[in-house]
C-alpha cells in the first residue's frame, strides 16, 4: 500500500526523507558470501552519501530480502519489493538464475517503470531482447570474460579446453560464451561437466574432474559459484588434472581461496594452477581513485549484513572483487539518482541513465549510457594468486610456461 506520504509527493519509493532502493540476494546457503560482499560494498558508499547529507536531503536506503541464490524465493520477494514495499528501483540482485526469473515480472509490470539496476550477473537476458529495456547494468558480460580467456589460452598454445559448468541459466551462459569463442577459432570443446547448483565444498567433484580429464583438456573454464568451483579445483588437484582452471567473476575469488586455505593444506598446492577473470580492476591497486576511495569508505564504515538476515555465520573480508564491485554500483547508482534533480520519479529514470555520458567513476574506464548502450563498463582484467592472494595477471605467457 502506498503511503499518504507518498502520495503526496506524488512517487513511490521515495519520501521527503529517503529513497528506498529493494535488493534481493543471497544472504544464506552456500553462495551467502556474494551477497554479503556486494551488500558491504554498496553499503559502505551508500553510508558515506547518507553521512553527507544525501542525495538532495534523501538518504538511500536498501530494503534486503534473502533469496538463497535460488529462484522461486527470488521471485516472491521482488512481487513484495514491487507491490508491498513500493521500492523506488531493484538494485544489486545476485545470480542468473534469480535474475532470469525476475526479468518477466519487470516487463508484465513495465507500466510501473521498476527497473534492475547493476545486477551481479553477465548473463545475456538483461542485456538483450525482449527483457533488456528493464534492466541496466554496469559490469562486462560474461560473453566478454569467456572470449577473453579462450583468447589469451588459445594464444597461448592451450587449444584443447574443456568446461565445467553449473546446471542452469548461468552455466548454460557462460557455456555458450566459451563455445562461441571457441567457434570464433576454429576450435571444438575438449569435454563437459556440470554440477547442480547449490553444492557446497565438502561435496566430492571428482566425477566430474575424471570426466573432464578422459578429454585430456589442456585447460578448464570454470562457470560456477565459490563452493563447488573450489571443490573442482581441490579434486582436479588430488585427482592430477594439473591444468589451468580459470573461473569467472561471479565465482567469488576470495571465498574460493579461502575455501582452499582452510585445507590445511599449502594453499599454493590447490590454487597455481587458478587464473580467474574479474570485471572490476584489483583493489590491492591504490594508484586508481576509486580503489583508494573504496579502501577508505570499507575500513571507516564495514558494514555488516542485518542480523535478522544472517542464518550461517559468514567472516566478510576487509577487501574483495565483490565488494568493490558493490561499490562502485553505489557510487554509479547515486550520480543517477542525483540526476534526478529534486523531485525523483521513475518517469524520468532512463533520461537520468541515458543523460551518463563518459562519466568517471574513478577506475580508468569511463562510463556510458544509452538507449543502445545499457552496459556501462567493458574491461575484463585477470588474476592469479601468489602469496595466498589474488593479484592482476600480466603474462600470460610467463604464467602457463
Amino acid at each position: 500500500m502506498v503511503s499518504a506520504q507518498e502520495m503526496e509527493t506524488g512517487f513511490e519509493g521515495a519520501t521527503d526523507d529517503e529513497i528506498v532502493l529493494g535488493m534481493s540476494a543471497a544472504f544464506s546457503g552456500p553462495s551467502r558470501g556474494l551477497g554479503s560482499e556486494l551488500y558491504r560494498g554498496a553499503m559502505a558508499y551508500f553510508n558515506h552519501v547518507n553521512d553527507n547529507g544525501g542525495v538532495a536531503g534523501r538518504k538511500i536506503t536498501l530494503k534486503l530480502y534473502d533469496d538463497g541464490y535460488q529462484p522461486d524465493p527470488c521471485v516472491r520477494n521482488t512481487m513484495k519489493l514491487m507491490l508491498e514495499d513500493n521500492v523506488f528501483l531493484l538494485f544489486g540482485y545476485v545470480g542468473t538464475p534469480t535474475v532470469t526469473r525476475v526479468l518477466p515480472l519487470l516487463k508484465k509490470f513495465q507500466d510501473e517503470q521498476v527497473y534492475l539496476f547493476f545486477p551481479f550477473t553477465g548473463a545475456q537476458p538483461q542485456r538483450e531482447p525482449p527483457y533488456g529495456d528493464f534492466a541496466f547494468n554496469l559490469r562486462a558480460s560474461y560473453r566478454q570474460e569467456t572470449a577473453g580467456l579462450v583468447n589469451n589460452f588459445l594464444a597461448a598454445g592451450k587449444r584443447r579446453i574443456g568446461v565445467f559448468y553449473q546446471a542452469d541459466a548461468y552455466g548454460r551462459s557462460g557455456w555458450a560464451g566459451v563455445r562461441a569463442a571457441l567457434d570464433r577459432h576454429g576450435e571444438r570443446l575438449a569435454g563437459e561437466a556440470t554440477y547442480r547448483r547449490g553444492s557446497r565444498f565438502t561435496g566430492s567433484m571428482r566425477e566430474q574432474v575424471e570426466i573432464l580429464k578422459s578429454n585430456s583438456p589442456d585447460a578448464v573454464i570454470c562457470i560456477g559459484s565459490y563452493a563447488a568451483c573450489a571443490a573442482f579445483a581441490r579434486d582436479a588437484v588430488d585427482r592430477d588434472l594439473r591444468v589451468p582452471i580459470a573461473n569467472l567473476s561471479f565465482v567469488g575469488s576470495e571465498n574460493m581461496l579461502q575455501l582452499l586455505s582452510d585445507l590445511g593444506e599449502d594453499v599454493e598446492t590447490y590454487s597455481r594452477y587458478l587464473v580467474n577473470s574479474q570485471v572490476v580492476p584489483s583493489y590491492e591497486d591504490t594508484s586508481i581513485p576509486a580503489v583508494r576511495e573504496y579502501r577508505e569508505l570499507m575500513e571507516r564504515y564495514d558494514p555488516a549484513v542485518p542480523e535478522e538476515l544472517v542464518q550461517e555465520s559468514y567472516s566478510p573480508f576487509p577487501q574483495s572483487f565483490v565488494s568493490l564491485e558493490g561499490f562502485l554500483d553505489a557510487k554509479l547508482m547515486t550520480e543517477i539518482l542525483r540526476r534526478l534533480g529534486g523531485s525523483p520519479d521513475r518517469d524520468g529514470l532512463e533520461e537520468a541513465v541515458f543523460s551518463v555520458d563518459n562519466y568517471d567513476l574513478g577506475i580508468g574506464e569511463r562510463v556510458s549510457f544509452g538507449p543502445d548502450r545499457r552496459q556501462g563498463l567493458q574491461t575484463v582484467y585477470y588474476t592469479v594468486v601468489q602469496e595466498g592472494r589474488f593479484v592482476t595477471l600480466e603474462d600470460w605467457q610467463g604464467w602457463l610456461s
